[in-house]
């Protein structure tokens, strides 16, 4: 039986950039992959509406998607609208029964945005509830059995939402898929544009590889690295049940 990993964002690219490369190599290791924007990416432009905006993302976001060889579900929301809802949960829940994830990689639950922070929380509890009976999902879905690993990527700066950093408990080794995270990323050329003049980011693509980069520089053993933080295992598998250092084995390293 083939094991999945599914990963889970706020907006179209945030994958790209904190999550790609251990996607990837789960890809490499066997495991089925998925991918999800909870939000549409409606807010990402200077130049178009959000129904024009919301439609090239889409384009982008499927057509990274598919460069990592990960099956694409749809967004649910508009941006800025990822709120903790039950109506939001109840729907994230069914897509979650569908996946079946053994691996579910969520952003940090520390960020400098609230879309970020509550679209990791909107998950845990949508995972949480897979293997409800009672908890009714929308539409409804039937419940699912087997363990499930919560890990949550580092927050894109690196930091959380009162500019601390955030360490991360192991890191994965991405240099050698630091190509296609590349390319996976550039699959998304409307926002390039845009995080150039609304955040002041000067190149889109060489700030992901410098995070990347300094990732790796805490691992004090890659060139490029993605960092993680393991969820409690209460609610989601055995203490010891941990997938993603099991498939990846030699490309992670322990943080001090």
């Amino acid at each position: 039986m083939t094991r999945t990993a599914f990963a889970v964002a706020a907006h179209p690219d945030d994958i790209e950039f904190m999550m790609a490369g251990t996607l990837l190599l789960l890809g490499e290791a066997g495991y089925g992959l998925h991918y999800m924007n909870v939000a549409n990416g409606s807010c990402g432009s200077m130049t178009m509406d959000a129904a024009e905006t919301v439609r090239v993302r889409a384009g982008e976001a499927r057509a990274a998607a598919q460069s990592l060889g990960a099956t694409w579900h749809a967004p649910l929301v508009d941006d800025i609208q990822i709120y903790y809802t039950p109506e939001l949960v109840a729907r994230l829940c069914a897509i979650v029964r569908e996946v079946n994830p053994t691996i579910l990689l969520l952003p940090s639950p520390q960020d400098y945005m609230e879309d970020h922070m509550n679209a990791a929380r909107l998950m845990v509890t949508a995972a949480f509830c897979r293997n409800m009976p009672n908890f009714p999902t929308d539409p409804p879905t039937p419940p699912v059995t087997g363990e499930m690993a919560v890990y949550h990527a580092l927050p894109y700066g690196l930091k959380g939402p009162l500019a601390e950093p955030i360490r991360p408990d192991f890191v994965v080794d991405v240099s050698a898929v630091i190509g296609p995270k590349r390319a996976a990323l550039a699959c998304h050329k409307s926002q390039k544009e845009w995080l150039d003049r609304s955040q002041g980011i000067d190149s889109y693509l060489k700030t992901m590889e410098e995070m990347t980069a300094a990732v790796g520089r805490m691992s004090g053993r890659f060139a490029f690295g993605e960092g993680w933080r393991r969820r409690s295992h209460l609610g989601f598998g055995g203490e010891a049940f941990d997938p993603l250092r099991e498939a990846l084995g030699v490309r992670v390293a322990t943080t001090a």
